[in-house]
């Protein structure tokens, strides 16, 4: 099943409205999406006034050449199109039907000392107000805490995830390695100014998920996983300088799409991360991880065995494969292995450019 989970819509700073949002993802054949608009949920009255440029206005005649009269509620005058925004419980019944699921969500959204502190709840049940803290990591704790106490309140799974690390340089690999009852974090989001590689002085996100690993591992801490998102915020400019649609999403090995189905396969690690490599097959069996590319016509792939031996403080490509197979026993004298996978195809619209797609499977650690 494929999804993204870091979604937004003219509900907070999107600049669409979710029906349209919906459709594009529906019609580009994701099973499942999570609109995740900024400390809101689509509920409630909401009016949007369309930006008067040439790209909103076009953008407004298309909702309403898609929708109609009937649907589309809207008010004109001297000052420009002020439009009605959909509720939840108005545009569900529009994409209700067993091949794509709409998931709640919600980005909490939070700081400390100017630094944004983002974080998403998927399947949230009724939306979490900030609770803020004393240092980044007690803002991101107490976050963690209030989704995982609705989650224990209501008896439904609500699954947080840490969004964007680097966004502003916001959250050190410390910070990440000091939280608790984090199980997901963004080893891949599609906004520009994320910074997924870090710079000369700072780390990237890939770095970042193997030592946040080390850390969980030697205290008997589950395991982080990594996903992709795209952060989508704009639907009617498109390049590198906007965080547009396609550029990241996760992959789940499930065979009933609802909300606890996907999250309980993602807490068991039964999913990958992508931005545009898709996998045939993964399993891991009697130690050993064995991999099918689903491979295009005319794409090579180069995949890279990451692992972390035993007393080590740093990760290493333990391993290279070259093709479409890829079979690999896990050693004993390692903390954990994943499997990164990169395409010599160019992605479109990438995050940056010269980005080639790729697909990050889930840390793996070796049988006792």
């Amino acid at each position: 099943m494929k999804g993204n989970l870091h979604t937004h819509t003219y509900w907070s700073d999107g600049d669409a409205f979710p029906e349209m949002v919906l459709d594009w993802y529906k019609s580009h054949d994701y099973d499942f999406l999570a609109l995740t608009d900024h400390n809101t949920l689509q509920q409630g009255e909401k009016w949007k006034k369309i930006p008067k440029s040439h790209i909103y206005e076009k953008a407004f005649n298309d909702y309403l050449e898609k929708y109609g009269e009937d649907w589309v509620e809207y008010i004109q005058d001297s000052t420009g199109t002020s439009v009605k925004l959909k509720t939840e419980e108005e545009y569900l019944p529009l994409f209700l039907d067993d091949d794509f699921l709409i998931i709640r969500a919600e980005e909490i959204t939070d700081g400390f000392e100017g630094k944004p502190l983002h974080m998403n709840a998927t399947n949230v049940q009724s939306l979490i107000e900030p609770r803020h803290g004393n240092s980044v990591a007690e803002v991101l704790q107490n976050n963690i805490n209030a989704v995982l106490e609705q989650r224990e309140a209501t008896g439904e799974p609500v699954m947080p995830h840490i969004n964007h690390p680097n966004f502003g340089w916001a959250i050190t690999v410390d910070d990440m390695k000091a939280l608790r009852g984090e199980r997901f974090f963004e080893v891949f989001n599609g906004h520009p100014s994320v910074n997924n590689y870090g710079d000369s002085a700072r780390m990237g996100t890939e770095q970042m998920w193997d030592e946040i690993n080390i850390a969980y591992i030697n205290r008997d801490q589950p395991i982080m996983y990594g996903i992709a998102t795209d952060d989508s915020h704009y639907y009617h400019q498109f390049g590198p300088q906007f965080s547009n649609s396609g550029r990241g999403w996760v992959m789940v090995q499930t065979e009933t799409l609802n909300p606890a189905a996907i999250i309980e396969a993602m807490e068991a690690g039964k999913f990958y991360a992508s931005t545009g490599v898709t996998l045939e097959s993964y399993e891991v069996e009697n130690g050993t991880i064995d991999i099918d590319i689903q491979a295009e016509e005319g794409v090579t792939y180069r995949s890279e065995i990451i692992g972390v031996k035993k007393g080590s403080n740093k990760s290493q490509v333990i391993a290279i494969h070259k093709g479409d197979e890829i079979e690999f026993p896990v050693p004993n004298d390692v903390l954990f292995v994943r499997v990164k996978i990169v395409s010599s195809k160019l992605k479109e619209n990438p995050f940056e450019e010269g980005d080639f797609e790729s697909a990050w499977t889930q840390p793996v650690v070796p049988r006792k």
